[in-house]
C-alpha cells in the first residue's frame, strides 16, 4: 500500500463512527465479561437477582466515563444520559442473559463473532481514551499526569470499577484492585494516552495525527486477536520483569539472597571447627 493511501486509510479510521456498531459490540463483550464473572451459577444469578445483574454490567458498560467524571469533578451518572446507549447496553445484557435456551449468550461466544466484536471493541477502545486524552487536555492544558490518567482510565474504566461491580452482586474481593495488578488493557492504555499526550503536547512526534491514531489502533487490535487466537495475553510482562530486575531493586535482592545462602554455611563450618 503506497503512503497516501494509507494515510487515507488512516483518516477514515479517525472519522469512525461509534454509534451503534461499536457500542453494540462493547456492550455486547461488557456484558459477556460480567456473565464469566458469575461463573456456573450465573444463570441462577440472573435469574434471582436481575436488578444487581443490570446494575453490575451497566456499570461495568460505562465505567470509564463514570470514574475519568469522578475525579475531574463532573457528575458520575453523566454518561448514563446517553439514552440509545444505554438502551443498546440493556438489550445486550438481556440477550446475554435471558433469552430462551440461552441462545444469545452460545452467540456471543461463538468464536467468529466474538473476534469480530473484539476487535471492533478494541477501536472503541482507542477512541476513548483519545476522547479521554482530549477532554483532561481542554481542562487542565498543562497537566500531562491527568491526561494520561484520565485516558487510561477512559480505557480501561471497568477494570477499575471491579471491586465496586462485585460488590453490587455480593461478592467482596479486596484484592481485586487494578492498581495491584493492572491488566494488560490498563498497560495498553496508558501506553496509548502517553503517546496521544505526546502527539498532542509535543514536538517529539512528527508522524500526521491520523497515522499515530490508527498505530494505536492496530495495537489494539493485534494484541487483542492475539490473546483469543493464540493464547497472547500481556506482552508486557517480559519488559517489566527486566525493568524490575534493573531499576526496582530486583537485582539486588538476589544478589542478597545469594550472599545470605553463603553466610550461614560459612558461620557453621567455623562453629565446627572451634568445637
Amino acid at each position: 500500500m503506497d503512503p497516501e493511501s494509507f494515510l487515507d486509510l488512516a483518516n477514515q479510521v479517525i472519522k469512525l463512527k461509534m454509534y451503534p456498531y461499536f457500542d453494540i459490540a462493547h456492550s455486547l463483550l461488557c456484558a459477556l465479561a460480567v456473565r464469566e464473572d458469575l461463573g456456573s451459577g450465573a444463570q441462577a444469578f440472573s435469574r434471582k437477582h436481575p436488578l444487581s445483574c443490570w446494575l453490575s454490567t451497566m456499570l461495568v458498560i460505562f465505567a470509564g466515563g463514570m470514574v475519568a467524571n469522578g475525579l475531574l469533578g463532573e457528575p458520575i451518572l453523566a454518561p448514563l444520559k446517553n439514552t440509545p446507549q444505554l438502551v443498546i447496553g440493556t438489550v445486550t445484557w438481556y440477550l446475554v442473559f435471558y433469552t430462551p435456551f440461552d441462545v444469545g449468550y452460545k452467540v456471543a461466544k461463538f468464536l467468529p463473532v466474538k473476534v469480530v466484536a473484539a476487535a471492533m471493541k478494541e477501536i472503541y477502545r482507542a477512541k476513548k481514551v483519545y476522547d479521554g486524552v482530549s477532554h483532561a487536555a481542554k481542562l487542565y492544558p498543562n497537566a500531562y499526569v491527568i491526561m494520561v490518567i484520565v485516558g487510561t482510565l477512559k480505557g480501561n474504566g471497568a477494570g477499575f470499577t471491579k471491586l465496586v461491580e462485585r460488590l453490587i452482586r455480593g461478592a467482596w474481593t479486596p484484592t481485586a484492585m487494578e492498581t495491584m495488578q493492572p491488566s494488560f488493557y490498563t498497560k495498553a492504555s496508558l501506553v496509548a494516552s502517553v503517546i496521544f499526550v505526546l502527539d498532542k503536547k509535543t514536538d517529539l512526534i512528527s508522524a500526521p495525527h491520523a497515522l499515530v491514531y490508527f498505530g494505536i489502533v492496530i495495537f489494539f487490535v493485534y494484541f487483542k486477536l492475539s490473546s483469543i487466537l493464540l493464547g497472547i495475553h500481556d506482552p508486557f510482562v517480559p519488559f517489566e520483569n527486566l525493568f524490575c530486575a534493573l531499576f526496582m531493586g530486583g537485582i539486588w535482592d538476589s544478589l542478597a539472597k545469594l550472599l545470605g545462602k553463603g553466610q550461614p554455611k560459612e558461620e557453621t563450618k567455623d562453629t565446627k571447627k572451634i568445637n
